[in-house]
């Protein structure tokens, strides 16, 4: 757990100047991830956040988009993890600009944070107007969904073997979601998965949230994927 978020004194006895630094803190961060949001409108781009827990398939979900999306929209990666650079080493390797931020223990990314990558992005590639900067923020359902980062739209991963229960026990990271990516439905005959269950508990806590169906591996269901992106965009 982190030192930023409070996660780390969940179990211990709440006081006042415990309370005033994480208000102060999320303060800050609101105030941050406002500029953040005008810096990514003003170079053209739509700013995805991407959260889920570890091995949801986050990374995977962005090298088949860029590979469907190449020459049709340009595309740039902020990649958030508490270690190593192999996230960002994938998706450089599908020709497009990705900015590794390693939190070092942090258990999720910040609009600080992010407004340092974002920087970092610029700087590396002078030419830059983008349509979409997917930010794919650290593996965890908890801390992510408090931190508003900038982004213009936030998506919620869930993967088959992670179980359709994830709703229920994980409601704030589909409460403030836009959008709610099951994954990995190929695993769909080898899971007790019910698609229904997910559906209907990401519904009933968010009535306007956008759900769709897709896996990465065959890219069944990801022309309504790339529809959504290209909406999102308009282009």
């Amino acid at each position: 757990m982190c030192d930023s978020c409070g996660c780390h004194v969940a179990d211990e006895p709440k006081d006042t100047r415990t309370v005033d630094v994480h208000e102060s803190l999320l303060a800050a961060n609101i105030k941050q991830a406002e500029e953040n949001r005008k810096h990514f409108s003003s170079l053209g781009a739509v700013a995805i956040n991407l959260i889920s827990s570890p091995g949801s398939g986050k990374t995977t979900l962005l090298e088949h988009t860029i590979q469907n999306l190449r020459g049709k929209l340009n595309i740039a990666v902020i990649e958030g993890d508490i270690e190593t650079e192999r996230d960002a080493d994938r998706i450089r390797k599908q020709g497009v600009p990705a900015v590794q931020i390693t939190t070092g223990g942090a258990c999720h990314l910040d609009a600080r944070l992010v407004h340092k990558g974002l920087h970092q992005l610029q700087d590396d590639n002078e030419a830059g107007k983008f349509d979409i900067i997917f930010i794919e923020n650290v593996g965890n359902l908890v801390c992510p969904a408090t931190f508003d980062l900038g982004e213009h739209t936030r998506i919620v991963l869930i993967s088959v073997p992670e179980g359709s229960d994830k709703p229920a026990k994980y409601p704030k990271a589909f409460l403030s979601s836009h959008g709610f990516l099951i994954t990995k439905t190929d695993l769909l005959p080898y899971f007790d998965f019910s698609l229904d269950e997910a559906r209907s508990e990401a519904r009933r806590l968010n009535p306007n949230l956008k759900i769709l169906e897709l896996s990465s591996k065959t890219e069944d269901g990801f022309d309504a994927w790339l529809t959504y992106l290209h909406q999102l965009t308009g282009r």
